[in-house]
């Protein structure tokens, strides 16, 4: 399966009128996740976030291929 880098935001059972309010419902839930958070404590959600969702999606050929992309330009 390839990486989707599609949008492709969704809540089950939740209409949108407009194709991106999904992508700014989770980028709303990302920033209140961090709210009040230190830059330490802010990291490490994220890391946990990654580890919970790397889990999630379970295939290693995806993984790689995102991790290769997330380095491209750093």
């Amino acid at each position: 399966m390839p990486l989707n880098l599609k949008p492709n935001f969704a809540e089950p059972g939740k209409r949108y009128f407009r194709a991106y309010t999904p992508g700014d419902d989770f980028y709303e839930a990302l920033i209140e996740t961090h709210r009040d958070l230190s830059d330490e404590q802010s990291a490490l959600v994220n890391a946990k976030l990654v580890l919970l969702l790397s889990n999630h999606i379970g295939d290693l050929s995806v993984l790689r291929e995102a991790m290769q992309i997330a380095r491209q330009d750093v």
